[in-house]
């Protein structure tokens, strides 16, 4: 080999050396700039927010949507979110805009009546879901795939039922759950059940306890009870539901593993009784 072409091979060398490895593809979900403790515990988050009212529908009772403002930032998850038992959608109005604020599209929604059970619950979450993504004036803002469910006390319960219909779920926070039915072992959707130590309306030994341990083993869920609350715990600002319900939607509606920290390993402190998990994730 000559001079030459011993001097061509090792420039070669040296470049292919020296070349960057290609870039790594970032999460296409990922929406607003990396949290910290203090920015899901916020009451506002990065994304400005507007509302609008849907009047009832046959098939749900109508609602309020939240949205993040922006235009620029892509399309985003959507989640629908049902009151309790003899309860209107004021109840958990709370949630709709600190959700909102996080990167989703939210929608609170009433139901046909006030006595609906856990399962028409269920349903009426996946009917406002559909609106969302069909027919609302914002359906352009969502991303029809990456969506998910949570409910209060008979909504909470109606969430695992919306879970067990549609497994195209990403994920379902139900939230002091109340429900008959105990087993869901054929749950596929990632569920963060969230139970109060002192609720007596669903105490969480007969609700949130057995419908976390009935879920399977093989699916990414995980159980927090709020330290020395009630059933009604939910009905207010509350920053580690709202922490906790963030960091599990972001993960999983969004595949944003940013917010892992928060939920592995299990978080502890005053607030939290007990939580329970299944860390680390598979998904």
């Amino acid at each position: 080999m000559s001079v030459r072409s011993v001097l061509a091979a090792s420039l070669l060398a040296v470049v292919v050396t020296l070349a960057p490895a290609p870039a790594q593809a970032a999460n296409p979900y990922e929406r607003g700039p990396a949290p910290t403790t203090a920015s899901i515990e916020a009451t506002t988050g990065p994304f400005a927010t507007a509302s609008t009212t849907v009047a009832r529908t046959s098939s749900f009772g109508g609602g309020t949507i939240y949205y993040p403002t922006t235009t620029t930032a892509g399309t985003f998850g959507a989640v629908s979110i049902a009151p309790g038992y003899t309860n209107s959608k004021s109840a958990v109005a709370w949630l709709g805009p600190r959700i909102a604020s996080q990167g989703f599209v939210v929608i609170v929604i009433d139901t046909l009546s006030v006595y609906d059970f856990p399962d028409s619950r269920g349903t009426q979450l996946l009917a406002a879901l559909d609106y969302l993504t069909g027919t609302s004036s914002v359906r352009t803002r969502i991303d029809a795939t990456r969506l998910g469910v949570m409910g209060y006390s008979m909504g909470g319960g109606g969430s695992l039922s919306a879970s067990k219909t549609r497994p195209s779920l990403q994920a379902a926070v139900p939230l002091t759950p109340w429900h008959t039915t105990k087993s869901w072992t054929t749950d596929q959707v990632p569920t963060l059940i969230i139970g109060a130590e002192n609720d007596t309306t669903a105490p969480v030994a007969s609700h949130a306890e057995p419908f976390y341990t009935s879920l399977p083993s093989t699916l990414d869920k995980a159980y927090l009870e709020l330290n020395n609350a009630t059933h009604s715990a939910p009905t207010s600002a509350n920053v580690t539901i709202a922490k906790y319900s963030i960091s599990w939607l972001k993960r999983f509606i969004d595949n944003d593993t940013r917010y892992e920290q928060f939920l592995c390993p299990a978080p502890s402190g005053s607030a939290i009784q007990e939580y329970r998990d299944t860390c680390p994730h598979s998904v």
